[in-house]
């Protein structure tokens, strides 16, 4: 992929996961506390593919991209995993309210994921900010 290629795409994932976590709200306030935790995972998801992207690394497998990331950025300290591990937590609750029946979600927690992910989606961001000066 050509280097101008690779910047759409990692901008157009950036706006992606802000959209995303966007919807979040909307989706607690009308009690869709599933889709609630789904959409809060995905905007982790689609933030953490455009920092992958950056360090030419893709997946269209979820687990292959989380264990990516929690080696190059978790594991390594450049991201402290208290901040970090709302990645793994709502990928493992989406999973559960996705695939599993009777799941049960409730507000607390979802609005709990939410905040945290805001916090992760804005240092994600503020990495890829810096990465993409150096391009």
């Amino acid at each position: 992929m050509k280097q101008e290629d690779k910047i759409i795409l990692i901008n157009y994932k950036r706006e992606k996961a802000k959209q995303i976590l966007d919807e979040v709200s909307s989706h607690i306030k009308n009690n869709y506390l599933a889709t609630a935790m789904n959409r809060i995972y995905y905007a982790g998801f689609n933030m953490v593919t455009a920092l992958m992207l950056i360090d030419g690394f893709s997946s269209s497998k979820h687990s292959q991209l989380i264990g990516k990331f929690n080696k190059d950025y978790i594991n390594s300290g450049i991201i402290d995993k208290d901040i970090a591990d709302i990645l793994n937590l709502a990928y493992r609750k989406r999973t559960a309210v996705d695939y599993h029946d009777f799941t049960i979600v409730v507000e607390e927690e979802v609005q709990l994921y939410y905040e945290k992910m805001k916090k992760f989606i804005k240092l994600i961001d503020e990495i890829i900010e810096n990465k993409l000066k150096s391009l």
